[in-house]
């Protein structure tokens, strides 16, 4: 295993997004717990961070239009505006749409309607202030609605001149090849890490054989695998960890043991725990780009490291050996929403 250097943008390599997508940093950014669900964030060091990630190389930033109900949007928006323009012009926009929320902030379904598709992204434009948005995606798949109808809206859009590529998120294989029919699908966003593992017994090889890339969120299992989680740990009443099967009770206990079976491999490595871990998820092949989720910029550098990290079979055994397939305990989200996960069915 070879620790990796101070990183910076001429370190940060790049990959592409299948045989149909845009040429992207070997990294993305995560914006999301930068607005919501993780509990209160600070606009401030939220924006300084995205700018950080630019500066470093790093060209993807990843939102939904259901961040904080617009919010991450605009906060994506108003850091695009005030980036340097060099770092601005190689921005790439990735928009998840769809999700339908409540004032209180539950989430009452998806819609994939073809109308609703270009009403999403009508409003996303106008928040992120840009007239094209570079990947759109469904966050998940309406079961009310073909997947080729709401493919072939986005594909309306490409033509248009409004989106650059088509995206998926937590489809399942069956869904992912009926997409890819309609029209060239550049990657399927899907989580993916040490302990969620699922999309490589039938999606992964599906979307290999068609030429689809993978952008991989939770590649820290939302914290639990950094190495910075603790059991005593405290969440806030709208950090839906709280609520997450893996960060409860005896589950916990037994995923943080996980972690420091892992923490003795990164020790003597002289590595951070989350940037072994990124660095496992960047070694599952070149169509596969971690989104990295950090909220501040000391995150942003610990992650970071990761690309430069080389692992050889037998870092990749010890690893596998610390952390089996299926090792974890919890599902990955709450009934409720694995029920709305067509990856899961």
């Amino acid at each position: 295993m070879t620790p990796p250097p101070s990183p910076s943008a001429s370190t940060l390599p790049v990959r592409r997004l299948g045989t149909a997508g845009p040429e992207v940093s070997a990294l993305g950014l995560g914006c999301m717990g930068m607005s919501a669900l993780y509990g209160p964030a600070d606009r401030d060091e939220s924006i300084a961070t995205i700018h950080a990630a630019l500066d470093a190389g790093i060209t993807l930033l990843d939102t939904g239009d259901f961040y904080g109900m617009g919010h991450n949007e605009l906060l994506i928006g108003e850091a695009l505006r005030t980036a340097p323009a060099a770092a601005r012009e190689r921005a790439l926009t990735s928009v998840k749409f769809g999700a339908l929320r409540a004032v209180e902030g539950d989430f009452l379904g998806y819609d994939g309607r073809p109308a609703a598709v270009k009403n999403f992204a009508a409003y996303s434009l106008q928040r992120l202030g840009l007239d094209h948005i570079d990947v759109y995606r469904i966050a998940r798949v309406d079961p009310a609605v073909p997947i080729e109808e709401t493919v072939g809206a986005i594909s309306e859009l490409v033509d248009a001149g409004h989106v650059r590529y088509i995206g998926l998120s937590e489809a399942g294989a069956d869904t992912v090849r009926r997409a890819a029919a309609t029209a060239p699908i550049s990657d399927l966003q899907i989580e993916y890490s040490l302990i969620s593992r699922g999309i490589e017994r039938e999606i992964l090889p599906t979307l290999r054989e068609l030429g689809i890339g993978v952008t991989a969120y939770g590649v820290l299992s939302r914290g639990l695998i950094s190495g910075h989680w603790t059991a005593d740990r405290g969440t806030a009443a709208d950090d839906f960890r709280s609520r997450s099967p893996r960060f409860s009770g005896e589950n916990l206990k037994h995923n943080l043991g996980l972690v420091e079976t892992l923490r003795e491999i990164a020790n003597d490595h002289g590595v951070s725990v989350a940037q072994l871990a990124i660095a496992w998820v960047l070694a599952r092949g070149e169509d596969i780009v971690p989104l990295v989720g950090a909220r501040t910029r000391e995150r942003l550098g610990e992650a970071l490291g990761a690309p430069a990290v080389t692992l050889d079979a037998d870092d990749l055994a010890a690893i596998e050996r610390a952390v089996p397939a299926d090792a974890a305990r919890g599902e990955r989200y709450d009934a409720a929403q694995m029920a709305m996960l067509d990856s899961e069915k």
